[in-house]
């Protein structure tokens, strides 16, 4: 099944943010689930990160709340709030 993960910086997460950004990447590379989809989210000037959305499939959403547990952005205090919500890509539907 289809995750998708939303997390929110807190308003001084940015210096953290590239503090931890290798560790951030090697976890995504490493990961144990599937990444379809992910990035930084950007606040309203288009340039600064304010977040980070994932689109992931895992077996359950304990597989996807563990992936997210385990990220260092998340561990380092980066992220504020973490939503997980199933997610259904019907994107094909529009090309």
């Amino acid at each position: 099944m289809l995750y998708a993960i939303h997390c929110y910086d807190r308003p001084d997460a940015l210096e953290v943010r590239l503090r931890v950004r290798a560790e951030h990447q090697d976890h995504l590379r490493n990961a144990t689930v599937r990444i379809t989809l992910c990035g930084p989210l950007l606040g309203s000037d288009g340039e600064t990160m304010v977040g980070s959305l994932f689109v992931v499939e895992a077996p359950d959403r304990e597989a996807a709340e563990a992936f997210a547990d385990a990220d260092p952005f998340r561990r380092e205090g980066v992220w504020e709030s973490v939503r997980i919500n199933g997610f259904m890509d019907r994107s094909a539907d529009f090309r």
